[in-house]
């Protein structure tokens, strides 16, 4: 009860909305609806990001993956995972929100079908687009400074560097590069991609960023709501660190208790 109460003094805000779980949740890879519900309520996560194309809101078949968030209690946020260019992703977001889904958007922009790297330039060109037609937009995008820079002047909601591929559960390879972002940036930053622990999640809150958004590292685990409880954790500890205010790392050994005078009287 204690970390519920905590969390809400310490509030997450993305355009305009106020959200007390700073962790985020992917919707992909779970074996079935039934087990990404139970990974997402015990996540407690309140923003969850689905792939447009995964969405079928005409679906007269099997359940449609809708069917299995709440979306009274989930903020979602729909993406343009597959778009290879700008022109792609805005024709997504757009065709998204005719269809009655939130004018928010995971802006995806991912050329290179084996690493999925974000595409700078498109995903910058697309952004710009995409806040002129009201999109809250919340870009995927490499651990690029400069165009962190470049898209928050733009108007979107966050930036979303990546901590290493989409998938590969390594962590935070690109860590010094996070740390210039979050140091620079007025918009929250959310680290998405890589972490496949809930260490890497800890981390990365411990450097600063304002979210982490998970996906694979809770989906393919034997047990997805209790990996998912995990990071919830972990996202949490890792955030009040930050506030806390981390002890530097020393190059040399430093007593933490005085080495004279305990034994001896002086």
């Amino acid at each position: 009860m204690a970390i519920q109460i905590e969390t809400t003094t310490d509030p997450l805000v993305i355009g305009g909305r106020t959200f007390a779980s700073r962790l985020l949740i992917g919707t992909g890879k779970f074996s079935s609806g039934e087990s990404m519900r139970d990974a997402i309520d015990a996540s407690r996560t309140e923003i969850v990001t689905v792939a447009l194309r995964r969405v079928d809101l005409d679906s007269t078949g099997g359940p449609d993956i809708l069917a299995f968030i709440d979306t009274s209690k989930i903020q979602l946020l729909p993406n343009t995972s597959g778009a290879a260019d700008a022109h792609e992703a805005i024709r997504l977001a757009r065709l998204a929100r005719a269809m009655g889904l939130p004018a928010w958007v995971k802006l995806e922009v991912t050329p290179d079908p084996r690493y999925l790297i974000p595409d700078s330039v498109e995903t910058l060109k697309a952004a710009e687009q995409l806040v002129a037609d009201g999109f809250v937009v919340l870009p995927y995008i490499n651990a690029d400074p400069v165009l962190a820079k470049r898209l928050e002047e733009a108007g979107c909601a966050t930036v979303m560097p990546l901590g290493s591929w989409i998938g590969s559960n390594q962590g935070l390879r690109t860590r010094d590069a996070i740390r210039i972002i979050v140091e620079q940036a007025t918009v929250p930053v959310v680290v998405d991609a890589g972490l496949g622990a809930p260490s890497h999640a800890a981390f990365a809150m411990e450097l600063g960023a304002d979210a982490v958004l998970v996906n694979t590292a809770i989906a393919v685990a034997a047990d997805p709501a209790e990996m998912a409880r995990a990071f919830k954790e972990a996202t949490i500890a890792g955030r009040r660190g930050y506030l806390a205010g981390l002890a530097p790392a020393r190059e040399s050994a430093e007593a933490s208790s005085p080495l004279t005078g305990f034994l001896d009287g002086r």
